[in-house]
């Protein structure tokens, strides 16, 4: 299966998500792919639409491995087993996270310039992205949202690698993904239109989607 593009995945991607109809979901999605899959799934399955602005907090010489991450409105969380076992500093923490504090707060201007953020608190909440190779950014987005005591949390993605899905399978209480292939090259294979979006782009669907 290939999808022409991800306003494609995400319409397919809510066909899937019917039966969160009736609890009026919050959409979230991961800037800057995840949004145009987050707004097409909001276009059929209803609620609200927002982004959910994280930054991981990578080990410095391996910054796949996430110690961390951070959200909106100084929310952070760690990864105790990672810096444990990385040997991390609290000082090597703090400047990573400055660093990505600094990209938090810069997006944080530009794509919320729109509306400000919608409560997730009491709600069916939809994570998505536009697709999960090693799932450490969902994971923490979960863990992210956790904090602000959704109802529940569905994880939608179009795409993904078994080891993502096992990865995130204990932080959401549901998760949907349509195609797993036996071997994920990388998540732009599953997409014939895959290009980068920028900001604007972003903001023009939020804007759409309000």
């Amino acid at each position: 299966m290939i999808y022409p593009d991800r306003a494609a995945a995400g319409r397919a991607l809510g066909e899937s998500l019917l039966h969160l109809r009736a609890a009026d979901p919050l959409v979230l999605g991961l800037p800057r792919g995840g949004v145009p899959v987050a707004a097409a799934v909001r276009a059929v399955i209803g609620g609200d639409l927002d982004i959910l602005l994280v930054r991981k907090l990578g080990v410095p010489w391996q910054p796949e491995l996430a110690m961390g991450a951070i959200g909106e409105g100084g929310v952070r969380v760690l990864n105790d087993d990672v810096v444990h076992h990385t040997g991390v500093t609290p000082e090597q923490i703090a400047e990573t996270e400055a660093l990505e504090r600094a990209e938090l707060e810069r997006r944080q201007r530009i794509m919320r310039a729109h509306a400000p953020p919608v409560s997730p608190r009491g709600r069916t909440v939809v994570i998505a992205d536009d697709g999960m190779a090693t799932g450490a950014t969902v994971a923490v987005a979960c863990r992210l949202v956790r904090l602000h005591a959704p109802l529940r949390i569905t994880v939608a993605v179009p795409v993904s690698s078994a080891e993502a899905l096992a990865r995130i399978h204990d932080l959401a209480d549901e998760t949907v993904c349509p195609l797993v292939p036996r071997v994920l090259g990388g998540v732009g294979g599953a997409y014939d239109d895959f290009h980068q979006l920028d900001d604007d782009e972003v903001i023009e669907l939020l804007d759409a989607g309000t």
